[in-house]
């Protein structure tokens, strides 16, 4: 006679796959009606052919869990990215942040052309107090948060910031203070605070924890220039320089995040991408090293070809000092050439496609009246760098669509000229669709091509050593990670298991 128990567990097998299933498609069908991600990937921990499972493989998967759990730091830090190149949409890139105590949200620029993170304060003058960018501004407020402290001269951060020219004292309140000047004119001058950043950290497995590391920051009380318009405006900027008041140097400095961080910019269909502190992993990186003792992100170009042809510039034109150089920049929209080596790029282009286009000037850029694809008219360009290293740069990397006439899209140069300046400044019209590695540890900058909407290989190498996380970078546009909801899922499916084994 065959017992009760045993039926009831062939009973349960039988039953069990099917739903499950139900289960998986319902989460599914509700990761699609909030507006998230449905292409996650289930990782099943435990096999769901039988419910069988060994007590032990059982408590070694919570071994393994609960070791991931505790890890107290580390890992790779995760940022949302909003905004997009287009000049003629947004023509920068943002992320959210999440300061002090309780935490509020606010709204920076990506800027890997200046160092300290500085967001506006309840005492501004000249802040926007709206957005065209459709975000909802918020001024800081250190009396509002209780972790928040102001930063004396004589701390040891600010001297560091001094140094640097990031800082300054004037001896009036004791207070550590600054004013930054931007290429275009605009402007900003505060003192700085120090609170709590909240974060989003990817651990080994793609599983995430919330993080928080003290950190300090610009309050700006005044604004000036392009900064004061609110057609474009968010709540500060976020330096990602590499001088000690970055917050990738003061995270890295107290162990929470490697001396890398990343980003791929989306170009197309709404922009956004990936920004993390770690390195993203991708076989065909090329790397060429960084130009020592500069303050910015200093690359040695050696030479431009266009269409395979190398152009007669003089090296010199693009050699490193205080008033040349060629530096990387996201936040900077467009892209600008030495002025000695524009118009030979600019001559060149005009040149390989005068016999199929019709080259037009408006407004002192040079255009081309275009009928069929950019790509199947317009060449490669190289810019070739030190040790061998070459920036790939396909037609919509260096061409801006402006308008139409008649029949024919109006395309132009992207790169402009600084006048009487040799500074080449590459923006993100050349940064986007490329994974960007800036390794300040191994003072280099590497890149590839990339489709930016896609998941990417992150690792990072702390004082424990080097260790890869799958699958990070990609937050949805509410914060929300889909790495988190996964593990949501893989959690309800394994309660899902042991309940069939409780009840079986």
């Amino acid at each position: 006679m065959v017992s009760r128990s045993f039926c009831k567990r062939r009973e349960m097998a039988a039953v069990f796959p099917a739903w499950i299933m139900v289960t998986i498609l319902v989460l599914e069908a509700s990761l699609v009606m909030g507006g998230f991600q449905a292409s996650l990937k289930l990782e099943r921990r435990i096999p769901l052919v039988s419910h069988e499972v060994e007590l032990g493989r059982l408590r070694e998967f919570d071994r393994l869990r609960h070791g991931r759990l505790l890890q107290s730091s580390g890992g790779v830090v995760d940022f949302p990215v909003r905004g997009t190149y287009d000049p003629f949409l947004v023509g920068l890139y943002y992320t959210k942040l999440q300061i002090g105590s309780p935490p509020k949200e606010y709204y920076v620029q990506i800027d890997t052309g200046s160092d300290v993170l500085w967001i506006g304060c309840n005492s501004c003058n000249g802040c926007p107090e709206s957005s065209g960018l459709q975000i909802e501004l918020n001024l800081y407020d250190p009396g509002s948060s209780s972790t928040s402290s102001l930063v004396s001269c004589s701390d040891q951060r600010c001297n560091a910031g001094v140094q640097s020219s990031d800082s300054g004292c004037s001896g009036q309140g004791n207070q550590c203070s600054y004013t930054f000047q931007y290429g275009d004119g605009s402007g900003t001058s505060g003192y700085y605070v120090a609170d709590l950043l909240h974060f989003s950290t990817i651990l080994e497995g793609s599983m995430s924890a919330n993080s928080t590391a003290p950190i300090m920051f610009g309050c700006s009380v005044l604004q000036t220039g392009d900064l004061t318009k609110s057609d474009r405006a968010v709540d500060g900027i976020f330096g990602f320089g590499q001088q000690s008041l970055s917050v990738i140097s003061q995270l890295s400095s107290q162990g929470m995040a490697p001396r890398v961080f990343s980003h791929c910019l989306r170009g197309k269909n709404g922009g956004g991408g990936i920004l993390v502190f770690g390195e993203i992993l991708e076989p065909n990186m090329v790397y060429t090293p960084l130009v020592p003792s500069q303050p910015h992100y200093n690359l040695d170009l050696r030479s431009i070809s266009v269409g395979g042809q190398v152009l007669s510039i003089d090296p010199s034109v693009f050699s490193t000092s205080s008033s040349q150089g060629t530096i990387v920049d996201s936040g900077t929209t467009l892209a600008y050439l030495a002025d000695e080596a524009y118009d030979a790029f600019v001559d060149a282009i005009t040149k390989t496609v005068s016999q199929t286009v019709r080259p037009v000037l408006s407004k002192g850029n040079q255009c081309y009246l275009i009928t069929s694809s950019v790509t199947d008219i317009f060449p490669q360009v190289s810019l070739n760098f030190a040790g061998g290293a070459s920036l790939i740069l396909n037609p919509p990397d260096y061409l801006v669509q402006q308008s139409s006439i008649g029949g024919a899209a109006v395309w132009c140069i992207g790169f402009q000229k600084i006048q009487g300046q040799g500074i080449t400044i590459l923006g993100d019209l050349v940064l986007k669709d490329k994974i960007i590695v800036y390794d300040l540890a191994n003072q280099r900058i590497g890149w590839t091509d990339y489709d930016c909407s896609m998941s990417v290989n992150v690792s990072a190498n702390l004082n424990s050593g080097r260790t890869e996380f799958v699958n990070a970078g990609q937050m949805s546009n509410d914060g929300s990670s889909p790495y988190q909801l996964q593990s949501i899922i893989a959690s309800l499916l394994n309660m899902i298991m042991l309940a069939a084994l409780l009840f079986s």
